[in-house]
C-alpha cells in the first residue's frame, strides 16, 4: 500500500490558497451557468423532505412526486407575487396624490436647507437640474442594462425551476457519482458530510423563511400603528428585501416611503417609518439573527460579512444570497477532513476559553 504524500505547511498552504483563487476565477467568469444551478441546489436539498414523502411514503413515481414539489413551490412563490402586483396596482391609482404630496415633500425640503445652510430655493433647483442632466446623458445604457437584466431574470425564473427538477430526479446519481470519486473507506465521512449538509441548509433556508415572516409581521403592525396605508403590502416587501443583505432593507426604506405619500406627505409620517425600521433592524440584528439563524449555521459575522461582500461583488444579489449557505457548506467540509480542519474551526462561532501557551524550556548544557 502506497503512502499518502506528506508535504510541509506552507505547500500545503499555498494548493489550498491556489484551489481557492481557481474556483473563485471560475465562479467569476461563468456565473451566468453557476448561480442558477447553485439557486437550483439550495431549492432541491429544502424541496427534498417533501420529495422523499410523496416517493417513498406515497409510493408516487420519481418523476411525478418531483412535478408536484416544483409546481407546489412555483405556486407558493407565484401566489405572492400576484398579491404584490395586485396591490401595487392598486397603489397606482393614487399617482396623482403621491405626485402632490411629493411635491409637497420637496418644497418643505428646499425650505428647510434654506433656513438651516442658507442656499437660496433657486440654486439648489439650479444643482438639482445639473444632476438630471447628467442622469439623463447616461439613461440610455441604464435602461439597457435594465433590460439586459429583466432578460437575464426571466430566463433564471424559466430554468431554475428546471434545474430543481433534475437534482431531485437524479439526486442518488449525483451521490454515487461522488462515492466512486473518493476510496471506500472515506464512505461513511462522506455520507456525513452530505446528512450535514442537508440538514445545514434545510435549517438555514427554514430560519430565513421564518425571519422574513417575523419582520414583515412587525414591520405591518409598526406601519399600521403610525397610520401608513397598504401597510400589509409594505410590510411584505420588507421582509423579502431584508433577504438581501445591507442594501435590501434601505431599498425597503425607500419604497415605504414613497408609498406613504398616498396618504400624506407630513414629515412626521416619514419619521415614524424610519423609526419603525429602525426598531424593526433592531429586533432582527439582535434578536432573530442570533436566536433563529447564527444557532442553525454556525459561520461567525466576520467570516459571514466577508463572504458577502466576496458573492455581491462577483455575482451580484445572487452572490450575496448564496454566500452564507456556500460558506456553511464548506464549514462542514472543512470540520470533516483533518487536514482542513483548523480552516472549519476559523470559520466557526466558537468562544473559546483564554488560550494560554505551554512552552516546555529545556535545559541547556554547557
Amino acid at each position: 500500500m502506497t503512502q499518502p504524500l506528506k508535504l510541509p505547511f506552507y505547500a500545503k498552504l499555498a494548493c489550498i490558497l491556489i484551489t481557492l483563487i481557481s474556483f473563485a476565477y471560475i465562479f467569476c467568469i461563468a456565473k451566468d451557468v453557476i448561480t442558477p444551478v447553485l439557486m437550483a441546489f439550495l431549492f432541491a436539498v429544502l424541496l427534498l423532505p417533501i420529495f422523499t414523502f410523496f416517493n417513498s411514503r406515497l409510493k408516487f413515481p420519481r418523476h411525478l412526486a418531483a412535478i408536484i414539489c416544483v409546481l407546489s413551490f412555483a405556486a407558493f412563490i407565484v401566489g405572492i407575487l400576484v398579491f404584490i402586483s395586485y396591490e401595487v396596482t392598486d397603489m397606482a391609482n393614487d399617482f396623482d396624490t403621491i405626485k402632490k404630496n411629493a411635491n409637497a415633500f420637496i418644497s418643505d425640503i428646499h425650505k428647510f436647507v434654506k433656513e438651516k445652510f442658507h442656499v437660496s430655493i433657486g440654486e439648489q433647483k439650479k444643482y438639482l437640474d445639473t444632476v438630471t442632466k447628467d442622469s439623463v446623458k447616461n439613461g440610455n445604457a441604464t435602461i439597457g442594462s435594465a433590460i439586459l437584466s429583466m432578460t437575464d431574470l426571466l430566463l433564471d425564473c424559466t430554468i431554475i425551476p428546471i434545474y430543481t427538477f433534475l437534482f431531485l430526479i437524479y439526486k442518488d446519481h449525483f451521490i454515487l457519482f461522488l462515492a466512486k470519486l473518493i476510496n471506500k473507506e472515506n464512505h461513511i465521512i462522506l455520507k456525513n458530510i452530505l446528512s450535514q449538509i442537508k440538514v445545514s441548509i434545510n435549517n438555514y433556508i427554514v430560519s430565513l423563511i421564518l425571519e422574513m415572516i417575523v419582520v414583515s409581521v412587525l414591520t405591518s403592525l409598526g406601519l399600521w400603528i403610525i397610520g401608513v396605508k397598504y401597510f400589509i403590502l409594505l410590510g411584505l416587501i420588507t421582509g423579502l428585501l431584508n433577504l438581501i443583505p445591507y442594501i435590501g432593507i434601505l431599498i425597503a426604506g425607500i419604497i415605504t416611503v414613497l408609498a406613504s405619500l398616498t396618504g400624506s406627505g407630513e414629515t412626521s409620517i416619514i419619521l415614524g417609518i424610519l423609526i419603525v425600521n429602525v426598531i424593526v433592524q433592531l429586533i432582527d440584528n439582535n434578536l432573530l439573527v442570533p436566536l433563529i439563524i447564527n444557532s442553525k449555521v454556525e459561520i461567525n459575522a466576520f467570516v459571514s460579512i466577508m463572504g458577502i461582500i466576496v458573492g455581491g461583488a462577483a455575482a451580484g444579489i445572487s452572490g450575496m444570497f448564496l454566500a452564507i449557505p456556500l460558506l456553511a457548506i464548506l464549514k462542514i467540509i472543512f470540520d470533516r477532513i483533518e487536514s482542513l480542519e483548523a480552516w472549519g474551526y476559523v470559520m466557526g462561532n466558537h468562544v473559546p476559553r483564554k488560550f494560554t501557551w505551554r512552552i516546555r524550556r529545556s535545559k541547556i548544557i554547557d
